[in-house]
């Protein structure tokens, strides 16, 4: 990567975290000095300044009463559009296409009750084999709900790796009974960074709208979701953008779409003048903010408002430059250190196609990553054999990397990982 040079010793390290020009940022995070945090692609770190804002919307609770929907620095009845303004520009769409509310399953059961029109016959939808679950569970339901057999109508695309899909895989499963497809932008294990704007091109030169799941990557690689031309998206805010376990997510409709009717609506789908007008017929809001359904969990929106601060500071093309330089040293080591050790750097390796973590494989994963937690490195199991390493360019640092990967040859060598058992916990 450019002037990138790997050179094992520890001193390199050190040397990369004082050229490291977002250094700075680390302390903006409650990082435990005992601690190598490496799982910030499933919960991100708490910020000083999310906590701030979850504290000052608590104030505003405390000073306003009811009155805090209209009043104080962040009225909470346009916080949702307020946060998808900020959000906006980190995916490449334009304001009043983002809103924060709901979770990311329910965002997408709304996406595809008003994205999936079966008609004649386009009845089906395309997804893949390796999403995350719960992707699927929304749109085995949603056949359900028109009348349609899963087994059937839900088309998963191959791998055929395990690990990685071939896009063109995914055009030839593009066939004249798709109606919808519904795609991750980053696979959740391996961290493969799909082609968005291609997939786009070719599902609209057959007539078919797409969507994209962008909850492992928001905040870690650049969007630009309005120039690529999709249909519509969704994200949890919890990850690389630190808004907090159980963070309110997102959701991105195409400004083209907005003269649809939401599948799914509610008192918070209206336009904002008319919501108390108490009409039994729904006035939807005019843009993205008429796929709300129900009242926006205020408290768990407010730590966002001081994350997004952050990231607009350190700049989302810079974190991704880090990220790059990060993963491509954990990698170098990983070869270097751990030679013969039964690992398997699963990941992508092109850096447009890698996103922010690394993803090894090995038979005895769920042990290692026990092991790995016993000597204060937080990772990330992912079952059967996978071992997810996030090294976040906002709070980690190089010599954090070195250090891990010391630890794990230390772990492998004396055998640490053989006290456990080879299962995951209830968690993972």
């Amino acid at each position: 990567m450019g002037l990138y040079a790997f050179d094992p010793a520890y001193q390199y390290a050190q040397q990369l975290d004082k050229e490291d020009e977002l250094a700075s940022f680390r302390d903006e995070f409650y990082v435990k000095e005992d601690t190598i945090y490496l799982d910030g692609n499933s919960l991100g770190l708490l910020s000083k300044r999310a906590e701030t804002s979850l504290l000052n919307i608590l104030d505003s609770w405390k000073q306003y009463g009811i009155d805090g929907w209209t009043k104080g620095k962040y009225p909470w009845f346009y916080l949702s559009e307020r946060l998808g303004d900020l959000i906006a520009p980190f995916i490449g769409a334009d304001a009043g296409e983002v809103f924060v509310s709901g979770s990311t399953t329910v965002n997408l059961h709304q996406l595809v009750a008003t994205f999936y029109e079966p008609k004649g016959t386009k009845t089906k939808i395309l997804a893949d084999e390796l999403t995350f679950p719960t992707d699927i569970y929304a749109l085995q339901s949603q056949l359900k709900l028109k009348g349609y057999d899963p087994d059937e109508y839900l088309i998963q695309v191959k791998s055929r790796d395990g690990r990685t899909l071939n896009e063109e895989d995914i055009i030839s499963a593009m066939t004249e009974d798709i109606a919808l497809i519904v795609l991750p932008s980053v696979l959740y294990r391996s961290g493969q960074i799909l082609d968005m704007k291609r997939l786009a091109e070719e599902a609209h030169q057959r007539g078919i709208l797409i969507g994209f799941d962008l909850c492992h990557s928001i905040g870690s690689i650049p969007h630009y979701v309005n120039e690529w031309d999709v249909d519509f998206a969704f994200w949890c805010n919890y990850k690389y953008l630190n808004g907090g376990p159980g963070s309110v997510a997102g959701l991105y409709v195409n400004k083209k779409h907005f003269h649809r009717t939401p599948g799914l609506t509610g008192w918070f789908s209206s336009h904002k003048d008319k919501q108390f007008d108490m009409e039994h017929h729904l006035t939807p809001a005019e843009d993205a903010g008429a796929y709300q359904m129900g009242t926006p969990h205020i408290l768990s929106l407010a730590p966002l408002i001081g994350s997004l601060e952050i990231f607009k500071e350190a700049g989302l093309e810079r974190l991704r430059q880090k990220s790059l330089k990060m993963t491509q040293y954990m990698m170098d080591l990983i070869s270097h250190e751990l030679k013969d050790m039964g690992f398997t750097i699963a990941n992508p390796i092109e850096d447009d196609k890698r996103t922010g973590h690394i993803y090894l494989e090995h038979q005895e994963a769920a042990r290692i990553c026990k092991a790995l937690k016993e000597n204060n490195v937080i990772p990330d199991f992912r079952a059967p054999n996978g071992i997810r390493l996030a090294p976040v360019p906002l709070y980690n640092t190089f010599q954090e990397i070195w250090n891990t990967v010391q630890i794990l040859k230390k772990i492998m060598i004396e055998g640490q990982y053989k006290k456990f058992e080879n299962n995951r916990d209830v968690v993972a």
